[in-house]
Formats: structure tokens, C-alpha cells, sequence
């Protein structure tokens, strides 16, 4: 069984580079990262919650035999950048804690493999905690890439000064700028784990940080990293109440609920523009792909899993 399953995922990373790289779709309006008319475009990819699934789930797993891993993703990226050359990869957080792997290693495998894979930027989830902020502080080293949160306030903790409330990109023409929120920890964290840290409500914050990229940084695209969760039943904050009551914010990318969007979902803020929301489930199992064109948004969610013929779940809006 262990072989099969071996077998299989060899058999979706060759399935995928050939979907991605030799163009099985170049007749087809679902051509994968075609490369937009616009001369300004960018390919945002993005995870969450993948709470420690370095290797695939066991093949016996009822849900997700054979699926997610590591491996897999940072293959499809590796695909992805030949074809792009240049990506933004942001993950919207709880790295930590699901595997034997963060009981042993304490988070810097994770860390090291995110690094491996190049990501941009990730911001804060709340089982990110669990080690405490101490346990977080210790494997900081191995992250080659900044943390990004706007409502947490460290001030007296041993985060302050590593956590910024954002971070701007320039890749492909574009001036990105990526800031992050996080949920109320009082009653999710033990105390002792998150100590000193402040909670701020995310959504002032957030028109804050968003104004301020948009109108004082000229930023071309504005995109929150959000571990709020996508909806609840009540007032509770949300990602789909962020957006609803958000001005300057383009693009959501949510973590925490483990929702899997079949498709992003666009909402009206404020002023009646649209906000794009996504999130990707959780373990490792999918790649949200979102470009960002000079005037528009497009998405494909890729799902970082064997299913038999169908290796590779695409949509479009």
C-alpha cells in the first residue's frame, strides 16, 4: 500500500508538471497561468493552516489517503516559478502543531521547508502559540521570510520588534503590500502561551494599515493575510465581515475555519467595490493561485492531492 502510494503521488507531480508546463490546456479558456494581456500582472499563491503535514496522510486515511505533503507542493511551485519566474507565496498561518513532527522539532522543520519553498510572507495563526512566545521567538531563525501582523501588540514580549504590521512587495512591476490579523486569543490560547501580547480589533486596524498602503505607500494591490476565520453564525469578526466593512482592502486570504472555497468570493465593501475572499482548507491539501492583473482578479485553486484522473481542480471566475 505503501508503494501505491508512493506510485500515485509520482504519478500527480507528473501529471501536474505536464498540466502547467507543456500546455495540455493551450486551447482552452481554462489555459493554466497563461500570461494576461496586461503587461502588469502578478500570480499570488497561497496556504493555510497546513498545521505541520510534512508527508502525505497515510494511505489509509478515510478523507485523505495518499493526499497533501510537503513534497507535492513544493514540486507544483518549482513548475509554477518556471513558468512565471515570478510569484508572491504567503501563507495565512497556524504553521504549527497536528503532526508528530512539531512535537519533536518544535516548528523548524516547518520553517525550514517554507523557506526551502521560498515563501514570501505569512502571517500569524493562533496554534502558532503553542510552544509559547518563547517556543515561536526559538525557531524564527530558520524562517527566511518576515511575519506579518497589525492587531497584535507585543510591546514587553520577546516578539517585539520581529513582527511587522506589514511588508511591501515589488515583483513584476507591481507594489504589493501585504498586511496581516489575527484572531482574539483570550479563551482559544492559555494565557501563559501568548502572555503580554494586546488584541486590537482587527478591523480598525485593518482600514488603518489598508489606507495607509493604498494612499501614503502608492501600493498597486492590497492584500490582508487574515487568520479570523471565513464566516460564523453571529457577529463573531470574520473575513466576510472585514470585507464588508473594509475601504482600501483587494484581496483577503483567510485561514483558521480550514474552509475549502471552491472559488474565491467577492464582497462589497464600503464603498461598493469588491473585495475578493479566499481560503484553501487546511493541511497542505490545496494551492490557491489568484493573479492580480493591473484593473482585475483571477483565480485558480489547485488541489495538492491524488484523485485519479483528475490530479489537478481548477476553476475560474
Amino acid at each position: 500500500m505503501e508503494e501505491l502510494a508512493k506510485n500515485n503521488r509520482r504519478d500527480f507531480i507528473r501529471k501536474t508538471v505536464y498540466l502547467v508546463g507543456f500546455g495540455a490546456l493551450a486551447n482552452s479558456p481554462l489555459k493554466l497561468f497563461a500570461k494576461e494581456a496586461e503587461p502588469k500582472s502578478l500570480l499570488i499563491c497561497h496556504t493555510n493552516d497546513w498545521h505541520s503535514r510534512i508527508d502525505p496522510f497515510p494511505a489509509i486515511d478515510k478523507n485523505f489517503g495518499g493526499m497533501g505533503g510537503a513534497a507535492i507542493r513544493a514540486s507544483l511551485l518549482k513548475e509554477i516559478r518556471k513558468q512565471e519566474q515570478e510569484i508572491l507565496l504567503l501563507d495565512a498561518g497556524d504553521v504549527f502543531q497536528g503532526t508528530p513532527y512539531f512535537n519533536f522539532y518544535g516548528g523548524e522543520l516547518e520553517f525550514k521547508l517554507m523557506s526551502e519553498m521560498a515563501y514570501d510572507c505569512c502571517t500569524l495563526g493562533n496554534h502558532d502559540f503553542d510552544n509559547g512566545i518563547e517556543g515561536f521567538v526559538k525557531q524564527l531563525p530558520y524562517a527566511n521570510f518576515p511575519f506579518v501582523n497589525a492587531n497584535y501588540n507585543f510591546k514587553g514580549t520577546e516578539l517585539e520588534g520581529w513582527i511587522k504590521p506589514y511588508k511591501i512587495f515589488k515583483k513584476k512591476g507591481l507594489k504589493i503590500g501585504v498586511f496581516g490579523v489575527g484572531i482574539e486569543l483570550k479563551g482559544l490560547v492559555p494565557d501563559k502561551l501568548y502572555g503580554k501580547t494586546i488584541y486590537n480589533d482587527p478591523i480598525e486596524t485593518a482600514n488603518t494599515i489598508a489606507a495607509h498602503l493604498k494612499f501614503k505607500e502608492k501600493c498597486d494591490a492590497v492584500i490582508c493575510l487574515s487568520h479570523l476565520g471565513y464566516k460564523y453564525n453571529g457577529k463573531k469578526v470574520s473575513d466576510e465581515i472585514l470585507a464588508t466593512k473594509s475601504q482600501n482592502i483587494d484581496l483577503i486570504l483567510g485561514g483558521h475555519t480550514h474552509t475549502f472555497l471552491p472559488e474565491p468570493v467577492n464582497y462589497k465593501n464600503l464603498i461598493n467595490k469588491n473585495v475578493m475572499v479566499n481560503q484553501v482548507g487546511w493541511a497542505g491539501l490545496r494551492l490557491g493561485a489568484i493573479r492580480i492583473n493591473f484593473e482585475a482578479l483571477s483565480h485558480k485553486n489547485l488541489a495538492l492531492s491524488w484523485q485519479g484522473e483528475s490530479s489537478i481542480n481548477i476553476q475560474k471566475v
